[in-house]
């Protein structure tokens, strides 16, 4: 089966927190009544597998196609304890979210098992007005603070408070205590893993048990390095233009690069890439085409994964279309090369000598 461009079916999850701004936002079929806090577009879980909708590959998982395509889909990306290493998410936040944490290197590799780093990023889709986020720690809180506030429910002034507007985009490192505040629908970029430890919950029952939901608070805790000032919410952005696209850098961490590409309508443009590429297509649209004469539409809400492979591709836009493009940063050729000195000392009266030399870098 040679590789082609895929799009998953989606997987939704209920929340206590969810509504149902996922299907009114990207024009989908209601398919159930229950609030919906998150839908899984790209997953690579224990209990959660992604399935291809079209094509060859139709009704295989996500894990099949890595076992069945290998290089071809993956380049020089690697896995993630066998794993795909990106995991994409959509999520309708209704009401708030917990308090939470995600483990970080140490406390994954002390508990192993399902319990992996989990670093992510949040790009806002659409907010209501005076929408925020809490981000990071105030400066000066350390453990004791921070669990008198969660078991207090004192959130202000233990929490950094980060007002948000469609557009923006938040990188989340694993032990980063956060939580979405309501009225925002964000799409998720992070690594595969779905272990969160919940720090306070805004005193919610939840209506399966009629009982609040757990919390981890030392857990939570132990992830937290409170000597370490809170990362900046949003990295600096980086833009490179053309007459008919534009690329914007929004995040770039070593577990995912995620970019902003607008392109003007009639745009047709080969595609370049050795490595896995994830679109999550925020508006507009167009299609796909390859070697063979393959053809894959695509549209506001799809999230198509293009594989390594792909044979002489191309991305024709039939309307003005931007999506967020996800790449996986893989070890240069040249890593392990240090960088010589650029000049070295002329005779006098000489002109310089210029040096050229092996850098290291990451593609």
């Amino acid at each position: 089966m040679s590789v082609y461009p895929v799009i998953f079916d989606p997987i939704y999850k209920p929340r206590i927190w969810g509504g149902h701004r996922i299907f009114a936002h990207f024009g989908r079929a209601q398919t159930t009544g229950e609030p919906v806090g998150e839908s899984w577009e790209l997953v690579d879980l224990e209990d959660d597998q992604s399935r291809a909708i079209d094509g060859a590959a139709r009704g295989r998982t996500l894990a099949e196609l890595v076992a069945a395509w290998g290089p071809k889909l993956l380049g020089h990306a690697g896995l993630i304890e066998g794993r795909f290493p990106l995991l994409i998410k959509f999520l309708d936040a209704a009401g708030p979210l917990s308090v939470q944490v995600h483990p970080t290197e140490a406390v994954a590799r002390r508990l192993g098992g399902a319990v992996r780093v989990k670093h992510e990023a949040w790009y806002i889709l659409a907010a209501d007005a005076g929408s925020f986020i809490y981000h990071g720690l105030q400066p000066g809180v350390d453990a004791d603070a921070f669990r008198r506030g969660m078991l207090g429910g004192q959130i202000e002034g233990i929490l950094r408070r980060v007002p948000v507007r469609p557009g923006d985009c938040f990188y989340l490192p694993s032990g980063t205590a956060h939580t979405l505040g309501p009225g925002v629908l964000v799409a998720e970029v992070q690594t595969p893993s779905d272990i969160t430890y919940r720090a306070y919950d805004w005193g919610r029952i939840d209506p399966a048990t009629a009982a609040p939901r757990a919390l981890h608070l030392d857990q939570a805790i132990e992830c937290i390095d409170f000597d370490l000032p809170a990362p900046p919410p949003m990295q600096e952005r980086q833009h490179v233009a053309t007459i008919s696209t534009t690329v914007t850098r929004l995040v770039a961490c070593p577990s995912f690069i995620i970019e902003r590409v607008r392109m003007s309508e009639g745009t047709c443009r080969d595609i370049p890439y050795a490595e896995p590429v994830v679109w999550i297509v925020l508006e507009g649209g167009g299609h796909v085409s390859w070697q063979g004469g393959g053809r894959l539409p695509f549209g506001k809400g799809n999230v198509v994964l293009l594989p390594a492979g792909l044979s002489q591709g191309t991305v024709s836009i039939a309307e003005p279309t931007q999506w967020l493009e996800v790449t996986v940063p893989v070890p240069s050729d040249l890593a392990g090369y240090e960088h010589p000195p650029r000049e070295t000392p002329a005779p006098s009266g000489d002109r310089p000598v210029v040096q050229i030399g092996l850098a290291r870098a990451n593609r």
